[in-house]
């Protein structure tokens, strides 16, 4: 039963046609890997008599959704009808909505089962999954006794992915939480367009980076989950009204006669040597697939992490205005004599952690009268600055631009926290042009380190064409021939 978790979704997808295996054989499978690895620490909320309610009607049914019977993992971040969603803060403690979040609707209306609730940073800010009220979440990779980050903010996704302890899982990415976790984890996370998928019902940081995507353990599959959970939305103003391609049949891994764009702002000073030869070998890899190479400029990298570091803590200002122990969630119990104010002042000191405090500040600070100018209306048009890169460098026939996923591998969970939170920002230096851009970008595991751990390649593409970046993502999956996993030690 063990290796039933272990199969790929489109592997699954078909045993479940041809009646080789059933949905509650596959759920079973997943439900017992769960249960062994607490140490991961990537489920938060298990729902095992629902999942295994759906295994059955899913069963019963032989649909043609196309998750039929597949069990999923979903983000906390996600609001699931009648289980607990805390966006893994305190301040959300016993918040179990009454409706479910359109991604996962999608995903449901598919024919997908839920396994459970997955761990995060607290509101989706963080790349360490250390801000979690649930504790940190493990990466199943491991160097000698060292216990690494699964990266963040969809640390507990990529976890259980890597893990095998279900088949794909949710992610949010809103400045690289779905790539940096795939990369540091040896999995496949796609980050679509902006727009691509509905934010309704997910907990919101900042709206204008926040993105739903699948994390999965190769790109097909992440073809087959991500045409599950798209689709327009009217629930969400943001939501683009455009046809959803078959992604899956899309993936031909002919890129000959593709331009490929190599930034050179991507090449950082003290980047490790292994990143590079790591880049050096994706770019050869395309260029042995027929695809052409060229070097382009993105000149306005430089200024990306200080923009994202005062649009999105501004947007998280105001998105976190509502938790003030009113309405739901956490209320600070009161003492004699305190009124409104008191409350929402205690409510709020004791139901945010550290990470979220602080960006909540710094997002008040250049929101405020004085600072507005100076810093998030400057950002502003530094953000429409680095857009305007990428498509001046699409208008002159790129098709998609290759870069290092993360500076680094998987470091020790508690090594980055204790110092500057600068230093643990730098983290999303390859990632957050893509969000602020508004663009898709993926994931593709390319090869281990000298110490053995997962390293990725990035690929970003044009908006709207998340069908031509899978393309290339899989043909550049063939080329790499990654297939290393974790070993068991949880």
């Amino acid at each position: 039963m063990s290796e039933l978790s272990k199969l790929k979704i489109a592997e699954a997808r078909d045993a479940l046609k041809k009646g080789e295996v059933t949905s509650v054989e596959l759920t079973e499978a997943c439900l017992a890997e769960i249960a062994g690895a607490g140490a991961l620490n990537a489920f938060v909320h298990d729902t095992p008599d629902l999942a295994m309610e759906q295994a059955k009607a899913a069963d019963a049914l032989k649909g043609d959704g196309s998750l039929n019977g597949i069990p999923l993992g979903i983000k906390d971040l996600f609001c699931t009808r009648g289980v607990a969603s805390q966006a893994a803060s305190k301040i959300l403690d016993g918040f179990r909505p009454e409706y479910e979040s359109t991604v996962s609707q999608n995903l449901l209306d598919a024919g997908a089962v839920m396994l459970g609730k997955l761990n995060m940073d607290e509101f989706a800010m963080g790349s360490s999954n250390e801000t979690s009220v649930y504790g940190d979440a493990v990466n199943p990779w491991k160097v000698d006794d060292r216990t690494l980050t699964p990266g963040g903010s969809s640390g507990g996704s990529a976890a259980a992915v890597a893990a095998d302890l279900c088949l794909g899982a949710t992610g949010t990415d809103t400045g690289g939480s779905i790539r940096q976790p795939a990369a540091f984890t040896g999995i496949t996370g796609i980050k679509p367009t902006y727009g691509r998928c509905s934010r309704w019902g997910i907990v919101a940081f900042a709206s204008s980076l926040d993105q739903a995507g699948p994390m999965t353990k190769d790109v097909r599959d992440a073809a087959i989950m991500l045409q599950a959970m798209c689709g327009h939305d009217p629930k969400d103003s943001t939501s683009a009204d455009l046809p959803v391609p078959d992604f899956e049949a899309m993936l031909t891994g002919d890129i000959k006669g593709k331009t490929i764009g190599i930034p050179r702002e991507y090449h950082m000073d003290g980047m490790p040597g292994e990143i590079d030869a790591l880049w050096a070998e994706g770019r050869k890899m395309l260029q042995d697939a027929g695809a052409k190479l060229v070097d382009i400029s993105l000149p306005h990298t430089k200024y990306a992490l200080p923009t994202y570091y005062v649009i999105a803590p501004a947007e998280a200002s105001s998105n976190l205005a509502r938790y003030d122990g009113v309405r739901f969630g956490h209320r600070a119990r009161l003492g004699q004599g305190d009124g409104i104010t008191e409350m929402y002042e205690k409510t709020r000191a004791e139901g945010f952690g550290q990470e979220v405090k602080r960006r909540v500040m710094v997002g008040t600070y250049v929101l405020s009268a004085g600072f507005y100018d100076a810093y998030y209306n400057r950002a502003r048009k530094v953000r429409a600055l680095i857009k305007k890169d990428f498509e001046d460098v699409f208008a002159q026939g790129v098709d998609a631009i290759l870069t290092p996923a993360t500076p680094s591998a998987a470091f020790g969970l508690g090594e980055m926290t204790d110092a500057d939170p600068v230093a643990m920002y730098l983290n999303d230096v390859f990632t957050v042009t893509v969000n602020l851009a508004g663009l898709p970008g993926i994931n593709v595991p390319a090869g281990l380190d000298n110490q053995g751990l997962p390293l990725g390649l990035q690929l970003i593409g044009r908006p709207w064409e998340e069908g031509d970046l899978l393309n290339t993502a899989y043909a550049l999956e063939q080329a790499t021939g990654f297939v290393a996993k974790p070993e068991k030690w949880w």
